[in-house]
């Protein structure tokens, strides 16, 4: 070795000897990307048109798709909307989650259980909540700040997000107020009715406009830094209060485009709040371009259950299901199988398909392993990331579980093509139902063929009450 070539490698020692601890390598590493996860209200798997959906046009989320990757079976982890949101940030499914249903009252997040936005300030992320919060009842006006983040704006109580004129929001744990929304308290609202729920009489503030042009400055304010943007629209579901007294629910600043449509004046604002749900993702795919960092950005689109039947909707008007049976508070595939898009321009084959099967409860891990950070110990869920890449390697669940308090009281769990959907577990007046399906082959889960098959039901059995853990206050085999 020549004298000059023995000094280079002992000064290229010393440096990397004294670099600071995992700079070493730092130029060659990919900057954590910034995260936005949509969150959208009781929109159907059949509701996209890149999804199947034969009336309505959604330019802006096809494009998402067309640019990422289309999940075709993922699944919501309730199906009303507080268990599938406590789900979802806490990475456990309903068996597990201390927030079990929209009622009784008493459920919270635990102090206890690691939330996505913990996790990912913990790699350094700021974050924010934009929308509806609408986990557990009673929740505190600062529940999203107990949680883990540093910025929130919108609903806190589900039943407030009802209303999409309501006379306030919350901005970080404090009111702050819509001049000119006026609320209409001549109305007969039951006594239990949260703060800011109802009807108004006078409309100026329409709470998706806010929500838009929040998500949009957050993504400016932050833009230099490392973000999570969770951003849970109270759009497509209804005002149930205004579908009550007036008979239309779909409160939206007009029909636009379908207001000379021969259509129920419901569907017209339903088609309306499409619109504006796929307006809104563009405008923040707009932004994203706009401020250069599109490309190292993921985005998750999705939605938090099956389509309502609220408001004078009917969800079979536009197919909101599509192939599925079933709507929001059912067990079946149409109450909790979601469309899901995932973009990630710099990692995501444009226009990839992947039939892997996922929950909520695999966000929490995805999101901590895309960030480079510690999984939380003691969760259900199993991170995607290797499908996202296109990797090798990716782990499968022995299978999926929910339980649902309401409607009589349900159970459900999927494993391989197989589903097993029990009913009546709370009701003392009918029979409980054993339902069990096979999902290759009927994916409408029309034929019942637990008659056929008793082994794959006992089998299945045992798992659910594997998956169950007892909830303080109310019981699942309460009869």
């Amino acid at each position: 070795m020549s004298r000059y070539l023995l000094v280079f490698c002992c000064l290229l020692l010393v440096a990397c000897k004294h670099a600071p601890e995992g700079e070493e390598h730092k130029d060659n590493e990919s900057p954590l990307p910034n995260i936005i996860y949509i969150l959208v209200d009781d929109l159907g798997y059949g509701d996209l048109s890149c999804y199947g959906q034969q009336i309505l046009r959604t330019p802006n989320i096809d494009q998402l798709a067309s640019n990422g990757m289309t999940f075709t079976q993922h699944y919501a982890g309730s199906t009303v909307c507080a268990p599938s949101r406590a789900s979802l940030l806490t990475g456990k499914h309903t068996g597990h989650t201390s927030v079990r249903g929209n009622q009784p009252p008493g459920q919270l997040l635990s102090p206890e259980e690691v939330t996505i936005p913990e996790a990912l300030k913990s790699a350094g992320y700021t974050t924010g909540i934009i929308g509806k919060w609408g986990v557990g009842h009673p929740p505190p006006p600062d529940d999203p700040a107990r949680n883990g983040f540093d910025h929130a704006y919108g609903y806190i109580n589900m039943w407030h997000a009802h209303n999409f004129y309501p006379e306030f929001l919350y901005l970080n744990g404090q009111k702050k107020s819509l001049e000119g929304n006026v609320t209409d308290r001549n109305l007969d609202y039951p006594e239990w009715m949260p703060e800011g729920t109802g009807v108004a009489k006078e409309k100026a503030v329409y709470t998706l406009d806010e929500f838009s042009k929040d998500a949009l400055s957050f993504i400016e304010r932050y833009q230099d830094t490392t973000f999570f943007l969770y951003l849970a629209l109270n759009a497509p579901h209804a005002n149930n209060e205004a579908g009550k007294y007036l008979g239309d629910g779909m409160e939206v600043p007009s029909y636009g485009q379908y207001g000379d449509m021969d259509w129920p004046n419901p569907e017209k604002g339903f088609a309306a709040m499409i619109d504006i749900i796929d307006g809104m993702v563009g405008k923040i795919v707009a932004k994203l371009k706009e401020r250069g960092i599109a490309e190292n950005t993921l985005v998750v689109f999705t939605s938090d259950n099956g389509p309502h039947e609220e408001g004078g909707h009917k969800a079979g008007y536009f197919d909101s299901n599509g192939p599925l049976r079933g709507k929001k508070r059912d067990l079946y595939e149409g109450g909790i199988r979601m469309p899901m898009i995932v973009s990630w321009p710099a990692k995501i084959v444009a226009g990839s398909q992947t039939d892997h099967i996922s929950a909520f409860w695999d966000i929490l891990p995805t999101f901590c392993d895309i960030a480079k950070t510690a999984i939380p110990e003691g969760i259900d869920g199993l991170s995607f990331l290797p499908t996202l890449l296109g990797e090798e390697g990716q782990d499968q669940h022995e299978y999926l579980y929910w339980e649902f308090y309401e409607a009589g009281g349900k159970q459900a769990i999927r494993k391989g093509d197989w589903k097993l959907v029990k009913l009546n577990l709370r009701d003392p007046d009918r029979v409980i139902e054993t339902e069990l399906y096979q999902l290759s082959t009927d994916v409408s889960e029309l034929k019942n063929v637990a008659g056929k098959h008793l082994e794959k039901v006992e089998e299945l059995e045992a798992l659910l009450q594997q998956a169950h853990t007892s909830f303080p206050g109310i019981s699942l085999y309460e009869r």
